[in-house]
């Protein structure tokens, strides 16, 4: 099975199969030269894209200039899965252990944050594969049955109208024989084309006036006068505020290293499929799918007819360092390709065209952290682990907020007000992670039985995840 997982990923491309395309836009200008604006946003993902967006809409910025030190949707934002899920606490269960006391309210607020994303990305006309399909968390082990049942009750508990499956049912709608169980959701998360997505929120925004610059990695953010200025290479730019919003790569706030934890996830994209292929796996919905265990798979079609294959594995490298270079180091892929063929038998000899990863910037709590700096010029949000591609639009409106020093209902939430317990610096923090690591690897070969440590993280609402 190694050596056929090996052989079917020997001839992907080692780049992300969302950006590899002809229709990518070609590199915007470098910053150059001293420039002023009413906001200046670090970071052009979906975070920094939503930011400006957010800006323009409510009135907080008449301009705005957006700095990205390498391409619009160069890094998570352009090397996810697509989903674009509802939950802005990493789903009901978390949110229920960690902010009992606000998960009603923060789930009507996931779910009005996914609405309006949606109409905004119709109302600007952005083709970029929006699906309504939902998703469908499938169980592989017979221990992940039970946890199926328990999400839908809660889910009923909140009004979520969520569907479980037998495993004859889920079989009979994508058929593979690791299947036990199935929790169908058919709201809660929409798909996109992750890359087209940041390709036409850009190019919106330049119609409406933003300035967005690639190539132009912010080297200091300082306070000036009554405002900040961003320095790049090239240039700089004046600003009344500032909005912080580089993910796992180093940015101009040191301080953020506290907070995250760089987690390299891994996916791999298949080849077209060709009809009879198709029809041999049933899933004629097209929804997302995710295992429901510790490690999981996330998996989906793409419009030509191909399946993207993610995760399991969150790898992190000492120091909690971020290079290229680590995206195609390991067995991750080769790892990968086992589970998908041991998932789709039925699709023995499709190959991989292309292999990629890159860091998600984890915390200790799955969810973002958000703040302010240089005497509340600056505001940031960074943080998402997994859920990032909906809570990014819910963290814009958070960080305009705390740049404007407004008292705004999203300013009550815990999930705002107090940031994620800082990660152990070096040389504790990776020798933990990766003890957490293997700890939940044990857990999930063990029926679900997690030990004392993660048992004692879980009583505090810690952890981590891709």
């Amino acid at each position: 099975m190694t050596d056929a997982a090996a052989a079917a990923i020997s001839d992907a491309a080692p780049r992300p199969y969302w950006t590899d395309r002809p229709e990518a836009p070609a590199p915007r200008p470098a910053l150059a030269g001293r420039h002023e604006a009413d906001l200046v946003v670090v970071g052009a993902g979906f975070t920094g894209l939503w930011a400006a967006w957010r800006a323009l809409e409510r009135g907080d910025a008449a301009s705005v200039v957006v700095l990205e030190a390498e391409r619009v949707g160069y890094g998570a934002s352009g090397r996810n899965g697509g989903f674009v899920a509802s939950s802005l606490t990493h789903g009901l269960a978390h949110g229920t252990m960690v902010w009992p006391d606000q998960v009603g309210a923060l789930h009507e607020e996931g779910e009005r944050n996914l609405a309006d994303l949606v109409a905004s990305i119709e109302a600007a006309g952005i083709d970029c594969d929006l699906r309504r399909v939902g998703k469908t968390t499938l169980a592989v082990e017979e221990w992940q049955v039970a946890g199926l049942r328990e999400a839908a009750e809660l889910g009923a508990r909140h009004g979520v109208a969520l569907e479980l499956q037998s495993r004859d049912e889920v079989q009979a709608d994508i058929h593979s024989p690791t299947y036990l169980g199935g929790l169908r959701d058919r709201t809660g998360t929409v798909l996109v084309d992750p890359a087209q997505l940041a390709w036409g929120m850009a190019a919106e925004l330049e119609r409406r006036g933003v300035r967005i610059h690639d190539g132009s990695r912010v080297t200091g953010l300082e306070r000036d006068g009554a405002g900040v200025v961003a320095r790049t290479d090239g240039g700089e730019v004046l600003a009344r505020g500032a909005i912080v919003a580089t993910a796992a790569y180093p940015g101009p706030l040191r301080r953020l290293g506290s907070y995250i934890m760089p987690l390299y996830d891994h996916v791999l994209m298949t080849e077209p499929l060709t009809a009879a292929q198709r029809e041999s796996i049933g899933w004629a919905e097209g929804q997302g799918l995710t295992d429901a265990g510790n490690q999981f798979h996330y998996y989906r079609p793409t419009a030509d007819g191909r399946i993207l294959f993610g995760g399991w594995d969150a790898v992190y490298h000492r120091g909690g360092r971020v290079d290229a270079a680590y995206e195609q180091q390991g067995g991750s892929h080769t790892l990968l390709a086992r589970h998908f063929a041991e998932t789709f038998p039925q699709l023995g000899g499709v190959r991989f065209t292309h292999r990629w990863a890159g860091p998600i910037d984890s915390t200790t709590r799955f969810t973002a952290a958000y703040g302010t700096a240089r005497g509340g010029r600056v505001a940031y949000a960074v943080g998402h682990t997994g859920l990032g591609v909906g809570a990014s639009r819910f963290s814009a409106d958070v960080a305009l907020d705390l740049l404007a020093g407004e008292a705004t209902s999203r300013l009550r939430y815990d999930i705002v007000r107090r940031r994620p317990f800082p990660v152990p610096p070096e040389p504790f923090r990776n020798p933990i992670i990766q003890y957490t690591r293997r700890s939940i690897l044990a857990a999930d070969a063990n029926q679900g039985r997690r030990n004392l440590w993660l048992r004692t993280l879980d009583r505090f609402g810690l952890g981590f995840n891709s």
